[in-house]
């Protein structure tokens, strides 16, 4: 009997590079199957210098072109020139750039950061997760933004976290380079998916930020220098909570797996 294809995704990410190292493995793992898949990125304008990087880790990931938010980086001045951060963005502007893109795509499944922001915490993280929450409630509501298009509610929402049992070596690794270390407890998962399969699918879409890789503290610089065994350890698993209750028909975080 052949198995039930797996629904379409579409990951929300506050940072180019992130949609690689939370959700690169279940990317691929979908479009591999068949599946549709796409990224929302929430900062770095189209003309900065990580937005060719980011195009190249989607075309290894077969998640189609970027999509751009277009806010600047809570950190980074140069990520987008003349537009306000992410962080100081007007609500109500910022979840409807996000549910024009919702309900463009029509994703079955939404993935995006936990309410931690993501291991160290970073504001732009903590201002995605909060910024999908309201756009996927909102994207199914027609009376809402009814500029941004026809109304689409998908099934599931997801968040890529990790465990305190789970984080293993990358904890050790971030608090190496003075990173914070954010840690849900090991029930708060509902998912973990392992993406060996893909792992070197994901690896590749990770080595395209080269950006990131060439530098010591964030996390693809990190990787990009341990030993192939170990790299391939950490990040051959990935772990989500489902956010959204109640019964799905074909049960979304069966078909994530």
């Amino acid at each position: 009997m052949n198995s039930p294809p797996l629904p379409s995704l579409l990951g929300v990410f506050a940072h180019p590079d992130d949609e690689s190292l939370l959700a690169g493995g279940v990317l691929a793992q979908h479009h591999a199957a068949g599946a549709r898949t796409g990224v929302v990125t929430a900062t770095w304008a189209p003309d900065s210098r990580r937005a060719p990087e980011l195009a190249a880790a989607l075309a290894v990931l077969g998640a189609g072109p970027p999509r751009l938010l277009g806010y600047g980086d809570a950190r980074n001045p140069e990520s987008a020139s003349g537009e306000s951060r992410f962080v100081d963005a007007p609500l109500d502007e910022a979840i409807g750039r996000l549910v024009t893109h919702i309900r463009a795509f029509r994703p079955e499944i939404v993935v995006t950061h936990d309410a931690l922001g993501q291991l160290t915490g970073h504001p732009d993280h903590v201002r995605t997760h909060q910024i999908t929450l309201l756009a996927v409630a909102a994207a199914g509501l027609e009376p809402l933004y009814p500029e941004a298009g026809a109304p689409w509610q998908p099934s599931a929402l997801y968040a890529a976290t990790h465990s305190e049992t789970g984080v293993g070596r990358l904890g050790a690794l971030l608090e190496r380079v003075g990173k914070s270390v954010l840690t849900v407890p090991d029930a708060y998962v509902t998912t973990t998916v392992d993406i060996s399969p893909w792992a070197g699918v994901k690896w590749s879409a990770i080595l395209a930020h080269q950006g990131e890789v060439a530098r010591n503290r964030p996390l693809p610089g990190i990787l990009a220098r341990l030993p192939e065994a170990e790299r391939n350890q950490i990040i051959s698993t990935e772990s989500f909570t489902r956010l959204t209750p109640g019964p799905v028909a074909g049960d979304p975080s069966r078909l994530l797996t």
